[in-house]
């Protein structure tokens, strides 16, 4: 009797561009990736701490190069991404908010938290899905979304509403890359401790509101998002598009 196989999670001779790799889930993504085995192109605004992600991932022996990138800037995204000889994987973690009633909501706000969260994430996958689409192998294109994208939360109207955007955009690009081999997904994380959550956690009253939301009754931390990159990277998630992998301990499940 032959048994079936895992599939493996190995990401070995991949190339990934995971945008937002400074720091927080970026980073997390972008450190799974390479511990699977994928040469990494760690992208972000930044470029002194890109150098310090860049020389900390050779010092532990990954392959990685330093690219800095805006990714609102859509004819930078074009000209970096296809220069590219190839490309696997792109995991886009960059995000922004700005978190105000939906009354007092400002049009500066609601455009700046648009243009990264929705218009930059759709500009850039396109320019992945080319580049994927050129190589003739597939590929997997990840958007870090939110559980905000499946429910609404005081004061997160135009934050929910980009991540909304982003969940509709996702299912519709996944049916038009599919015949391609290009797997197109989300991860939706709770409320995850980086150090632009920090303000958040130090609020007491926040921090028990939240708490009291996550059935596991804990904030998640990086290290929860990063099997599930290298997951939906692999081939083990092979039959996987369309989808949001939920990392909400719980929140959206009632």
């Amino acid at each position: 009797m032959k048994l079936p196989r895992t599939p493996s999670f190995r990401l070995d001779g991949r190339f990934a561009l995971v945008v937002g790799a400074s720091s927080g889930i970026g980073l997390g993504c972008a450190v799974a990736l390479a511990e699977a085995g994928a040469h990494i192109v760690c992208a972000a605004r930044g470029h002194e701490k890109l150098d310090q992600v860049v020389s900390a991932f050779k010092g532990q022996g990954y392959s990685a190069e330093a690219l800095q990138l805006d990714i609102t800037d859509v004819k930078a995204v074009t000209k970096a991404i296809s220069a590219f000889d190839a490309l696997d994987i792109y995991v886009n973690s960059a995000g922004f908010a700005r978190h105000s009633s939906a009354l007092d909501t400002t049009e500066t706000d609601f455009d700046s938290v648009m243009a990264i969260n929705w218009k930059a994430a759709h500009f850039s996958a396109r320019e992945a899905a080319r580049k994927m689409m050129e190589g003739g192998k597939g590929g997997s294109i990840i958007t870090m979304s939110s559980q905000m994208g499946h429910v609404g939360g005081v004061d997160r109207t135009v934050y929910a509403a980009s991540k909304h955007a982003v969940e509709g955009m996702t299912k519709a690009m996944a049916i038009e890359w599919g015949p391609h081999a290009i797997r197109v997904n989300t991860i939706c994380p709770t409320f995850i401790r980086t150090p632009m959550t920090e303000a958040t956690f130090s609020n007491p009253e926040r921090l028990a509101w939240i708490k009291s939301k996550i059935k596991l009754l804990r904030v998640g931390e990086v290290e929860d998002i990063m099997g599930a990159v290298v997951f939906l990277a692999s081939d083990a998630a092979a039959m996987i598009t369309g989808s949001a992998l939920m990392i909400d301990g719980g929140w959206t499940a009632g």
